[in-house]
């Protein structure tokens, strides 16, 4: 598969601060990759340089065959799809002109500016392939957090990008949204079967049944990347975490929940709850 996105042996520095420590990661076209870790861990600093925004300290960084530093940054990012879901959009625009700004890569619609028929078509394809039919003259601030974040997405695939990055999609979704989001993320990776994406978040259950990779990162350093399936076991994400949790998977989605610790006794043994008619306090001592 044609390769996308190449780190080899990363440093990134920061007021004499080591923010990312030899992380390599390598990013192929169809491939859908999770970046998990803590806050603090290093993720967004490598969607930044996954995403043409900063260069690294040490290391090398090729994007789509271009390696940073040789390249112009913003000739490049045009040709990436970012979803952030802080989009700094302030003014009542139209959801159809809000993804209408992906092609000029602006917040606002570009004076002068007015785009093809077939443009204007294919934003609203995209809208309807991600849920949003019939909201397409609907204006920005009516629309929920949910519904804010299906049309950003469609905004970053306007330029037809081969790579789209995801910032925390899922940030401030109920839990109904956040499944839209999700499923709609799971049907434009159908519908695009070239297209590869990373996408940045802290939380298991906001990843699509779709990922196919993932990488967990704490303090800047990698602690597990490859196949989503080698990489999101119980014991590589409790270290991630520094915290015991048990990973499961079902129907193509996971969880994460604490590992069960038995309460301590007044005289420092545990007890373990009995089986027992509810309000019951029956206890074993172990």
């Amino acid at each position: 598969m044609t390769m996308v996105v190449r780190a080899d042996d990363v440093d990134v520095v920061r007021d004499g601060k080591l923010l990312l420590d030899s992380i390599s990661l390598t990013v192929r076209a169809g491939e859908h990759w999770a970046l998990l870790g803590a806050n603090g861990a290093g993720k967004s600093t490598l969607l930044g340089m996954v995403g043409a925004v900063t260069h690294p300290t040490r290391g090398t960084v090729e994007i789509l065959g271009e390696a940073l530093g040789r390249v112009d940054l913003r000739e490049l990012r045009a040709l990436l799809g970012h979803v952030n879901p802080r989009h700094p959009l302030r003014s009542p625009l139209r959801v159809r002109d809000v993804v209408l700004t992906g092609l000029t890569n602006s917040v606002e619609p570009l004076p002068r500016w007015s785009p093809p028929v077939r443009e204007r078509e294919r934003a609203d394809a995209l809208l309807a392939m991600l849920g949003m039919a019939g909201k397409e003259e609907a204006r920005w601030p009516t629309l929920s957090q949910g519904e804010r974040g299906r049309t950003l997405i469609a905004r970053a695939l306007m330029p037809r990008p081969r790579l789209l990055l995801l910032d925390e999609p899922a940030t401030g979704l109920d839990l109904a949204a956040r499944e839209q989001l999700l499923s709609s993320l799971d049907a434009l990776r159908l519908e695009h079967p070239e297209l590869a994406t990373v996408l940045v978040t802290h939380h298991l259950e906001e990843l699509p049944a779709s990922t196919t990779h993932a990488m967990l990162l704490r303090a800047g350093q990698c602690v597990g990347s490859g196949p989503a399936d080698e990489v999101l076991t119980t014991d590589r994400v409790s270290k991630c975490f520094d915290h015991p949790v048990r990973i499961s998977r079902t129907d193509g989605r996971w969880t994460a929940r604490a590992q069960r610790v038995a309460p301590a006794t007044a005289a420092g043994r545990r007890t373990v709850p009995a089986p027992g008619p509810a309000g019951e306090q029956a206890r074993d001592r172990v």
